[in-house]
C-alpha cells in the first residue's frame, strides 16, 4: 500500500486520441410497428470524457495529477469536452484545437436495461495535418519536464502518428521519464524506446500471429516475440478473465489472475490498467508491482458500468482483501478513531460521502440490516459506530454485552454495507462524531431527530439527519429474553453475532 500512498505524488503527462463517450439511456418494452427493431425509451444522457480522456480521470481518481493532451475540433462537442476536463480536480488541460476542420471523436451508446443495443461514431480517424502534429509535439517537449511519467494512449483515431509517437518517447527518454503505451498499431516497432506496452490478447496477436489469449506458454511467445523485435523494455498483456501476463527483458514471466468478482462493462478497463500501471511507475514501483496494482484496479473496474473508474481508496481495500485474505481483510476494517480520520479524508478526496450510525451490536436479526442498508444507501461509504465492552456494560448492565468487542467488530465488518468500524469507549459517540464530521447521520425509529447524539453537529456542517423506520416485532433485548427463557421460536433459531442499536 506505500506505493498507493505515493500516488499523490506522481505527475502523468498523458497524450492521445481523446473523445467525449454518450450513454444514452432507457428502457425497451415494444418492436417498432415501422420495421422489427427495438424502440428505446430514452430516460437520461451521460456525457463523460473517454479515451486518452479516461486515462486522465483515472489517474485524478486514483489521487494523482495529469497534464492532458490530445486533439478536439472546433465544434460543440470539443467545447463540452474541454469544460468537462478542465471541471475535474487533478487533471490540467493542454487540448489542442484542429485547424483542418476535424470533428471531436464523439462515441454514443444506447443501453436499456443495461444491455448494449448501438453505438454509433462521429470521428475523423485519418491522421492529424502537419501543423496541428507540430503543435501538439510542442506541447509535449513544453510539459515533459516537470512530469513523472508519459502516457501515450492510442486509440488509432489519427493522433498518435509515427513522427509524434517516435518524437515523444524521444523527449521522455531524454528526460529519464518512463514511457506506457496503450498500443492499437499491430506494427509494435513504432514504439520502440517505451518503457512498457499494454496490448490486449487481441492486439498482441496481431502483432504477432500468437494466439496470446490462450494458455499462459503462448501469452509468453507473443510478449518475446514482440521484445525480439522492438526495442521496448516490457510487455504487458491484458487477457480479460485469464488475467495478465507481463514479460521485461532479462526477467522471467509474471502471471496475474483476473481478480474480478462479477464482470458488468469491460468499456474502459484499458483505460483503468494504463492509469494504474503509469501511477506505479511513477511512485518509483517496478514494473511487475505497477503491473499487480494495475490487474486489481481492471478487477474492480469491470464490475462497475460505463465509461468508470477507480479511487485510491476502493484500489487499497481490495489489494487488502487479496493480500491478507478474507479475515484478515475484515480486521483492515476495524479501525482507530485516529484511522478513521484518515480514512475519511482520503474518502471524500475521492468524492464520497460519509454516513454514520452507531450502537452495541450484540445479537443480528432483520431490524439491524435493514438499518444498516437503509443508511448504506444514503452515502457514499458508511462508518459504524461500535461502543467497547465496558460501554455496553455501563448501558445494559454486568450481564451485557454477549459477545465480545473483537467479534462484534469483525462480524459488523464482514456486511457488505459496512466500509468501517471505530470502537468507542465513552457512552455516547458525541466525540466520535466530532472528529469524523460525517454527512449523514442514521439512527433507527425510535429516536427522535433531536434526540440523537450529533446531530446539531452534522446540520451545522450542512449535513442529514435520517431516521430508519424499525422492523416491528425485531429487538436484541427480546431475543436476549426469549433466549434466557428457552422459548426462543424457529424463526429466530438463526441468530448471529451482531448489531445493536
Amino acid at each position: 500500500m506505500a506505493i498507493v500512498d505515493d500516488f499523490h505524488r506522481v505527475r502523468v503527462l498523458c497524450v492521445g486520441d481523446v473523445m467525449l463517450d454518450r450513454f444514452v439511456l432507457g428502457t425497451v418494452s415494444r418492436i417498432s410497428p415501422e420495421s422489427p427493431v427495438p424502440v428505446l425509451s430514452v430516460q437520461g444522457i451521460d456525457s463523460v470524457p473517454g479515451g486518452a480522456a479516461n486515462v486522465a480521470r483515472n489517474v485524478a481518481a486514483l489521487g494523482g495529477r495529469c497534464t492532458l493532451v490530445g486533439v478536439i475540433g472546433d465544434d460543440a462537442a470539443g467545447r463540452e469536452l474541454d469544460v468537462m476536463i478542465r471541471a475535474t480536480e487533478g487533471i490540467a488541460s493542454a487540448l489542442v484545437v484542429a485547424g483542418d476542420r476535424r470533428p471531436t471523436t464523439e462515441k454514443v451508446r444506447y443501453t436499456a436495461q443495461g444491455q448494449h443495443l448501438l453505438r454509433t461514431d462521429q470521428e475523423k480517424a485519418s491522421a492529424i495535418d502537419a501543423d496541428t502534429e507540430c503543435r501538439v509535439l510542442r506541447m509535449v517537449d513544453s510539459q515533459i519536464s516537470s512530469h513523472d511519467v508519459l502516457v501515450l494512449s492510442d486509440y488509432a483515431k489519427g493522433v498518435l502518428g509515427d513522427a509524434l509517437v517516435t518524437g515523444a518517447i524521444a523527449l521522455a527518454r531524454a528526460h529519464a521519464v518512463p514511457v506506457v503505451v496503450d498500443p492499437k498499431s499491430p506494427a509494435m516497432q513504432r514504439y520502440g524506446g517505451a518503457s512498457v506496452v499494454t496490448p490486449n490478447a487481441k492486439e498482441a496477436q496481431a502483432a504477432t500471429g500468437i494466439d496470446a489469449g490462450g494458455d499462459d506458454g503462448l501469452a509468453v511467445q507473443a510478449a518475446e516475440r514482440i521484445l525480439g523485435e522492438t526495442t521496448i523494455e516490457s510487455v504487458l498483456v491484458t487477457r480479460a478473465d485469464k488475467g495478465m501476463t507481463l514479460v521485461s527483458r532479462g526477467a522471467p514471466a509474471v502471471h496475474l489472475k483476473a481478480s474480478a468478482r462479477e464482470v458488468f462493462d469491460v468499456v474502459g478497463a484499458g483505460d483503468t490498467v494504463v492509469a494504474t500501471l503509469a501511477l506505479g511507475l511513477g511512485a518509483g514501483a517496478s514494473c511487475a508491482e505497477a503491473a499487480a496494482l494495475a490487474n486489481i484496479a481492471a478487477g474492480i473496474v469491470v464490475g462497475k458500468r460505463g465509461t468508470s473508474t477507480v479511487t485510491r481508496s476502493e484500489l487499497v481495500r481490495e489489494q487488502v482483501h487479496l493480500e491478507c485474505g478474507h479475515l484478515a481483510g475484515l480486521q483492515q476494517k476495524i479501525l482507530s478513531r485516529g484511522e478513521a480520520v484518515e480514512r475519511v479524508g482520503s474518502w471524500r478526496r475521492d468524492g464520497l460521502s460519509i454516513g454514520f450510525t452507531n450502537g452495541c451490536f450484540d445479537l443480528l436479526h432483520i431490524g439491524h440490516l435493514s438499518l444498516l442498508g437503509f443508511a448504506r444507501e444514503r452515502c457514499g461509504r458508511l462508518i459504524v459506530g461500535l461502543n467497547t465492552d465496558a460501554s455496553v456494560r455501563r448501558l445494559k448492565g454486568e450481564t451485557r454485552p454477549l459477545n465480545g468487542e473483537v467479534d462484534r467488530a469483525t462480524v459488523l465488518a464482514a456486511l457488505s454495507a459496512v466500509d468501517a468500524v471505530v470502537l468507542f469507549d465513552e457512552v455516547t459517540p458525541l466525540e466520535l462524531i466530532r472528529d469524523l464530521a460525517p454527512n449523514v447521520i442514521v439512527k433507527g425509529g425510535d429516536y427522535a431527530v433531536d434526540d440523537i447524539v450529533g446531530a446539531d453537529i452534522v446540520r451545522n456542517l450542512g449535513g442529514q439527519v435520517l431516521v430508519c423506520d424499525l422492523v416491528p416485532g425485531r429487538s436484541t433485548t427480546a431475543l436476549v429474553s426469549e433466549i434466557a427463557s428457552g422459548r426462543q421460536g424457529a424463526s429466530s433459531s438463526m441468530v448471529t453475532t451482531a448489531v445493536e442499536n
